[in-house]
């Protein structure tokens, strides 16, 4: 199993500590291999490829690595630098993970003992462990419609998903360009390997006959390497998306607590993930989020707050974020904020369940790992992913990893419910990442994004009361609007489709100053960046010209005539 080079390793340096920047890698390299996110063999990032990244000199990286080199941590091996395959390291003595050099650690906070996620132990409950990989397909639960970007249906044999679509539709009888979030093509995918794949994983299993590394030992090492998070293969379950890995999560604990559970989820946030809380039957809080995120204060906490205010609600049982890369603002989540939000949740006996949204197309800036690596206890928090911003709305294939209490009745549920993954869209993936033709097309996918989101950008320069909202990457693009009705519906009359920033808040209550995007502007608009580059740039065209005729906007007359889209 080969594994990427360019991996997007959590490392991050701090030009305000007084620590040297290579000094600052050295520490979190050793860090790294305590902790068994680096192991023997693995390569490191390329000087050169680190050090664009992090905005440092070469000679930095390569001074860092000459240093961990001479104390035998590394060595070069066949024009890459690896971690040295026959090094030993003692973990039961590790020592204990400190947090990225960039960011400050809020005081301690008080909770009560680790608590029991009511989940019976596996002896008394749990047949011998069997992997989603191996089990067979029958009914599962019944599946909200589609997300933008989380698809259910993963093509036949015969055409592998991710074949082109156009960016054109039908709606009423007239041709619209569709640029809304989700529904546009992923067209770098139809490359002879990815069809090279799939044919072969369909023929092998037509065969009898399997691949040589699953999909789950390929999901480990990306998780180890790329998300921090440190997982066997047999601990990772292959869901459809985060939609059915939530829904999943969320029937476990249903049954273990035996009552409704109250979900807090972002608002704005993703409207499927809450449909999915409310369609298994249980409360969906929308909880009001600010440019880091979801913040812990602003959560019920059922008991006295100070200040002659007493807390009469419930806190929530579980909390579903996206803390990575807020959907749709596009914020981060510093991990002085994340280490406040694992100890509430510690001390309210709540589950922590992450959608690492867009982890794999951060294209600036400097990546946090995911919030499940600060989950050294493996007590706390849910990971979900999916591979459908990068492969395409088409190929329903994601990854869940549960903390240690939840996960033998995961995989009980799901051999009850059976795999809605089929083994060839599993094989085709793993065939497709040993070959190291993920990270190539993840790498230029990452490129293409930020050309887009340029592309956007540039189009929409210089209109007074429009801004596109500064993003470190995704697959979306968020622009301040003076009104955000008018522009969806008359962006919608010349033919081009997009959404409105509105869509995405509970019932549209939009509080004024809480978001950058709906507080002193009139709404944003959301654009998918996955159409083709040309469909891009003639709908971004004509929203220029839109915005340019809305009062506030700028540029030309309401009613002007213009260049129709279609």
């Amino acid at each position: 199993m080969r594994h990427p080079r360019d991996a997007d390793l959590p490392l991050a340096v701090d030009r305000t500590c007084g620590v040297p920047l290579g000094e600052q890698l050295v520490r979190q390299v050793r860090d790294l291999v305590a902790r068994g996110v680096l192991r023997p063999g693995d390569p490191l990032p390329s000087s050169r490829a680190l050090a664009a990244r992090l905005g440092t000199s070469r000679g930095t990286v390569t001074a860092a690595w000459d240093v961990l080199t001479g104390e035998g941590y590394l060595v070069a091996d066949r024009g890459a630098t690896r971690i040295t395959p026959s090094l030993h390291l003692d973990r039961e003595n590790a020592p204990p993970t400190p947090p990225p050099p960039s960011r400050t650690l809020p005081p301690p906070v008080r909770t009560t003992p680790r608590r029991s996620l009511s989940v019976p132990p596996p002896s008394q409950t749990t047949p011998p462990r069997a992997t989603p990989h191996d089990l067979t397909s029958t009914p599962r639960l019944a599946t909200p419609p589609a997300r933008p970007g989380d698809a259910r249906h993963a093509g036949s044999a015969a055409t592998p998903p991710g074949t082109p679509r156009p960016s054109e539709t039908t709606v009423g009888g007239a041709r619209v360009l569709d640029l809304r979030p989700g529904t546009g093509p992923v067209t770098a995918l139809d490359t002879p390997a990815w069809r090279g794949a799939w044919r072969d994983a369909a023929g092998a299993t037509a065969r009898g006959e399997t691949a040589g590394a699953s999909l789950q030992e390929h999901l480990s090492a990306y998780l180890r390497l790329s998300r921090g998070v440190v997982r066997a293969p047999e601990d990772i379950l292959v869901t459809a998306g985060v939609r059915d890995g939530l829904q999943l999560v969320l029937r476990v604990l249903g049954l273990a607590r035996r009552r409704t559970l109250r979900v807090a989820v972002e608002n704005p946030g993703y409207p499927a993930l809450r449909r999915v809380v409310e369609a298994t039957g249980h409360t969906a809080l929308p909880v009001t989020v600010d440019h880091h995120g979801l913040d812990p204060a602003a959560l019920p906490t059922g008991r006295w707050g100070g200040a002659s205010r007493w807390d009469v609600s419930a806190p929530p049982d579980v909390l579903v974020l996206t803390p990575g890369h807020q959907y749709p603002l596009g914020g981060t989540m510093p991990v002085s904020r994340r280490a406040e939000l694992l100890a509430w949740a510690r001390e309210h006996g709540a589950v922590v369940i992450e959608d690492d949204y867009d982890s794999e197309l951060r294209h600036t800036g400097q990546p946090l790992p995911a919030l499940g690596a600060l989950d050294t206890a493996r007590d706390t928090v849910v990971t979900l992913g999916s591979f459908a911003k990068v492969l395409g709305s088409s190929v329903g294939v994601g990854h869940l990893v549960a903390p240690d209490p939840l996960l033998p009745e995961l995989i009980r549920a799901r051999e009850d419910l059976g795999s809605p993954v089929s083994r060839v869209a599993q094989d085709a993936i793993a065939r497709f990442m040993d070959a190291g033709e993920f990270q190539r097309h993840t790498a230029r996918m990452r490129r293409s994004f930020r050309r887009r989101r340029s592309l956007v950008s540039d189009a929409l320069a210089d209109l007074p009361g429009v801004v596109v909202v500064p993003m470190a990457g995704g697959a979306h693009a968020v622009v301040e609007v003076p009104d955000e009705d008018a522009a969806v519906a008359r962006a919608r009359e010349r033919g081009v489709l997009v959404s409105g920033l509105g869509e995405y808040w509970t019932g549209r209550a939009r509080p004024a100053g809480r978001t950058r995007a709906a507080s002193s502007s009139g709404g944003g608009l959301v654009l998918g960046l996955t159409a083709r580059d040309e469909d891009l740039a003639r709908g971004a065209g004509v929203l220029r010209e839109v915005l340019g005729g809305i009062p506030g906007g700028g540029g030309q007359r309401a009613g002007a005539p213009t260049r129709d889209a279609r």
